[in-house]
């Protein structure tokens, strides 16, 4: 063992400039796992007072950087962005309460609690924290599924909204089913609006769990195989699918939602079944308000370098559509859908449903992935941006508090979003203080304002929805480009984006992770293999279809296989070897053995059939079992793009070299990382205690080629 440790030690020269450099490896002592698990473990587990402060202080991140806090230079931004942010919460909490499938205050409370607890955990100081389009969605036909399973009627004229959500928790009448739901120690009887929301808060508890536990189990790098195509395609594809969902709101038109797969194109049917149903109010209504909101945000995009904070449009949308609604009493003379009573204050706490939660344990996944990916990546786009540094651990802490606290007073999933982010950057926005503000406007409203927006039409809130999804369905024009310049990424992104749009939001995240992930598979299955020539003049090498005026050095080949070397491409590196080369030394060994046998003195039996046989044909097969020669002694395995070798790539490199060797072509490897190297050390590749190690291996192909030039390979077979 001593013996071929200082062998591995051993120099080996490479010259650099004409001087004669020593390479050596170092010698790494293993380390005891239990040794390293002792130590983790008493670290982990050990108790002092510095420890609980530092814990704290991680934890609660608001204590260290709050004492530090510029009051005269950034109180102004933060009131400024947070009350901007707060004007625009009000209106999207309200409206995306239709696409979560739930009353509107629970948005409110939503927007609230979040904006709160993140102003106490978060690390980011740009990231606004609340109600999220594409998280709505998800929890909409979460509890849509649920309340259909439970025999609740989903249409939309089951329930006029004229009741506070109050008496909901314990009144019942025609509509709702009579239904018994555990709510922490209490077993009580739950109305239809009841069972939506405990559905929701289970939901959202275990998201949270989910994430907390994700955070202490340093689970974060799941998120790193949502890459930026997927994300981008599941969050395009998601947004046709709240618009195809919002387009009834527009049209006026009562339809039942639709669940499971497909549910895109069975809404689309079903408008088109019921478009002489067309509420024509609704309709004005819808285009008059399109036409508001977008014109506004055109104007806003062109004068930005001239409007220093975002006009708020949204907010006299809903003020001027709920005051016309109400004095021209659109809901009773014309039919319109209203959002209903939203009562002021707070409902009690409640424990979230524990009886529920199996049944949503496994909606909880995509949610807890997708909550946490957009909040980590904001944070650190913006992190990065104004040269700070978050934390993605306590990011995803944090992110999961902002689920786990706001379910027990009836809110649901929150996330980081990317527009009100950008918003709250570009109004001053310094630190999270600027949620406190929004969260103070929000709770303005919850105290005093909500029975206001009572008459506000739902077309009005479905137009608010649209409009803020013109960022991401402006990713189609970004297709050429995309196309252009990375077209498997543009692959994954459509695959993803059709998959969300057209199956469902859960499964186009899965299938767009999966494709993916087979997309790189297939990237290391079905690699590059270049042959290299020499630049003139110099001692570098490169691939010879890429480049011209490149020289070949007589009697060798370079290749350069340019993935990992392991069981999936194995096969694949053979054929291209044989291909390259012009040489599969199993056949060539097979023909050169049909050759010595036809050299051997024949037996009687053989001597008659050969009396028999026709001279001329014997003397043309004798001709085509002689070998030919080949133009080359030597391949060079250019070993620089190989990241690792498995057991597999170490026996197909050990095979082609016993294989080759009985042809009379030698096989030298160079420019192996060290743990290549020690794979083909621990393969017994180089011979028993690396003895050959300083003939088959080299630093760089300039040396191997050196090497190959000045020494041919001694087989008995050469001179053939």
């Amino acid at each position: 063992e001593q013996q071929k440790m200082e062998i591995q030690a051993e120099a080996n020269g490479i010259e650099v400039r004409g001087v004669l450099v020593q390479m050596e490896r170092k010698i790494c002592k293993g380390k005891d796992i239990k040794d390293i698990i002792r130590n983790k473990l008493k670290k982990s587990c050990s108790f002092s007072t510095n420890r609980m402060k530092y814990f704290f202080i991680d934890t609660l991140p608001v204590i260290k950087w709050l004492p530090k806090y510029n009051f005269k230079e950034w109180i102004w931004g933060d009131n400024m962005s947070g009350l901007i942010i707060g004007i625009i919460l009000v209106p999207q909490s309200i409206a995306y309460s239709l696409l979560a499938g739930l009353q509107p205050i629970y948005s409110l409370y939503t927007s609230l609690f979040a904006n709160i607890i993140y102003f106490l955990m978060g690390t980011s100081k740009h990231v606004s924290v609340g109600i999220f389009s594409l998280l709505c969605l998800m929890v909409g036909q979460v509890v849509d599924r649920e309340m259909q399973l439970a025999g609740f009627d989903l249409s939309e004229d089951s329930q006029k909204g004229t009741q506070g959500t109050t008496d909901n928790w314990n009144a019942s009448d025609a509509n709702r089913s009579a239904f018994f739901v555990s709510l922490g120690p209490v077993h009580a009887e739950c109305g239809k609006e009841c069972y939506a929301i405990s559905i929701a808060t289970a939901l959202t508890f275990v998201t949270g769990v989910y994430q907390v536990l994700m955070g202490v189990f340093r689970l974060g790098f799941v998120s790193v195989y949502l890459s930026e195509p997927v994300l981008d395609g599941f969050a395009t594809g998601a947004s046709i699918t709240i618009l195809t969902v919002q387009v009834k709101f527009l049209l006026g038109l009562k339809i039942p939602r639709t669940q499971g797969f497909g549910t895109a194109v069975i809404t689309w049917i079903n408008i088109f079944r019921n478009i002489h149903k067309t509420n024509f109010c609704d309709v004005i209504t819808s285009a008059i308000c399109i036409a508001v909101l977008v014109g506004a945000k055109e104007l806003t995009e062109r004068y930005k370098h001239k409007i220093r904070f975002p006009l708020p449009t949204e907010l006299v949308v809903v003020l001027v559509g709920t005051l016309v609604s109400h004095f021209a009493n659109l809901n009773e003379l014309y039919g319109s859908s209203i959002s209903g009573t939203i009562p002021t204050g707070f409902i009690a706490p409640r424990v979230p449903s524990f009886g529920l939660m199996p049944r949503v344990a496994i909606d909880a996944v995509p949610l807890a992935i997708i909550s946490f990916a957009f909040t980590v990546s904001l944070s650190e786009m913006f992190a990065k941006k104004h040269g700070y540094s978050v934390q993605a651990n306590q990011e995803m802490f944090a992110i999961g508090f902002c689920n786990i606290i706001p379910s027990f007073f009836h809110s649901f999933a929150t996330s980081a979003a990317l527009a009100k982010s950008l918003v709250k950057e570009s109004t001053g926005c310094q630190t999270q203080v600027s949620g406190l503000a929004s969260a103070a406007v929000v709770l303005l409203v919850l105290l005093f304002f909500a029975p206001f927006f009572y008459s506000l039409q739902k077309c009005v809130l479905a137009c608010i929805i649209i409009v803020s999804l013109r960022g991401a369905l402006r990713k189609f024009q970004d297709v050429p480009k995309r196309w252009q310049v990375n077209k498997v990424d543009t692959l994954i992104w459509s695959i993803t984006m059709l998959s969300s749009a057209m199956i469902s939001t859960e499964m186009g995240l899965l299938v767009g992770v999966v494709f993916s992930i087979m997309c790189i598979i297939a990237r290391t299955q079905l690699p590059h293999m270049a042959i290299l020539g020499q630049i003139q003049n110099s001692v570098f090498y490169e691939d010879t279809k890429e480049y011209e005026n490149l020289s070949p050095i007589p009697g060798v080949k370079i290749i350069r296989f340019e993935a990992p070397l392991y069981y999936a491409n194995k096969d694949f590196f053979l054929k291209s070897l044989y291909k390259i080369t012009g040489v599969d030394p199993a056949w060539e060994a097979a023909k050169r053995k049909k050759a010595e046998n036809s050299k051997r003195v024949p037996t009687k039996n053989e001597k008659k059939e050969n009396e028999v046989s026709n001279g001329s044909m014997q003397g043309d097969t004798t001709l085509q079992l002689v070998p030919k020669q080949f133009d080359f002694h030597t391949i060079i395995l250019d070993c620089s793009s190989i990241q690792f070798l498995d057991s597999v790539g170490i026996n197909t490199l050990k095979g082609i070299a016993k294989d080759y060797k009985e042809v009379g072509i030698r096989i030298i490897l160079c420019c192996c990382n060290p743990s290549v190297i020690d794979s083909l050390e621990r393969g017994n590749y180089f011979g028993t205690h690396c003895k050959d190690i300083n003939t088959l291996l080299f630093y760089t192909v300039h040396n191997a080629v050196e090497f190959a030039a000045s020494s041919l390979p001694a087989t008995a077979d050469s001179s053939v």
